[in-house]
């Protein structure tokens, strides 16, 4: 299994093929960033909750609780990207 690096880490600038030039975040940005993922994450947990399903599966009560979650999923993602650019 690779390295796994923290995604708030400085370290993360080294492990990517894709995006070749990361500039180190200040901790504020750090912070917002684990902000925006709690809050998804908290969001997704309440998914399952109302949908009655595993939290730790892939699977969801409907199919409009799996497209609330990949739109969470993705909101997150371009917070984080704003955060980041």
């Amino acid at each position: 299994m690779p390295e796994q690096i923290d995604s708030t880490s400085d370290s993360r600038t080294t492990n990517n093929a894709v995006r070749h030039k990361y500039r180190a975040l200040t901790d504020a940005e750090k912070s917002q960033m684990q902000d925006i993922k709690d809050m998804g994450a908290a969001f997704i947990a309440k998914l399952h909750e109302i949908g009655g399903t595993d939290p730790q599966g892939d699977r969801f009560g409907s199919r409009d609780l799996s497209l609330a979650n990949t739109h969470a999923e993705d909101a997150v993602m371009r917070a984080c990207r704003h955060i980041t650019a």
